[in-house]
């Protein structure tokens, strides 16, 4: 089954902190799990935007694609040792809520990504260029399959 667009919301996010790590190439999760780094940063209260969700965010920074592995705080939030921060002004985002099956390489392809740009202008929303995507990884919609094995993906793309 390929990604299913199952329903998309304007959702506004208000001054943040991305707290994380930064990566020039494809980012590790493995290496989050391996070190506790999650544990780590879920020490300190989150912004509600995000709740206890994971983030997997992508910018283009000088030309370059910037990705990062983290979570979204308050913007005065402290960054703990060992871990870098972006501050993102407020900002509203195109949430396509994707469904596949659990362990889908569907939800990161450029197809589905291109799926989710057409929706969005499909309904009249206008991408902010060269800013923030970002996966949102919200338990229990992404952690806990349904009685059909398919896990729900929240992908934001910034918009104007």
């Amino acid at each position: 089954m390929a990604v299913e667009i199952i329903e998309i919301k304007r959702e506004h996010c208000p001054a943040a902190r991305l707290i994380g790590k930064r990566y020039e190439a494809a980012p590790n999760w493995g290496e989050w799990w391996q070190n506790g780094w999650f544990d780590q940063l879920e020490t300190q209260p989150r912004l509600p935007f995000n709740g206890d969700a994971y983030i997997g965010a992508v910018r283009i920074a000088h030309g370059q694609p910037e990705r990062w592995i983290g979570m979204l705080f308050p913007q005065d939030a402290s960054i703990p040792d060992g871990f870098e921060a972006v501050d993102i002004p407020p900002m509203d985002y195109a949430v396509c809520y994707l469904q596949a099956k659990e362990g889908s390489p569907d939800f990161y392809t450029p197809e589905t990504h291109s799926q989710c740009l057409e929706a969005i202008r499909a309904k009249g929303m206008t991408r902010f260029e060269d800013n923030w995507c970002m996966e949102r990884y919200q338990c229990p919609r992404f952690t806990a399959p349904d009685e059909n094995g398919n896990v729900i993906l929240d992908y934001g793309i910034s918009i104007m």
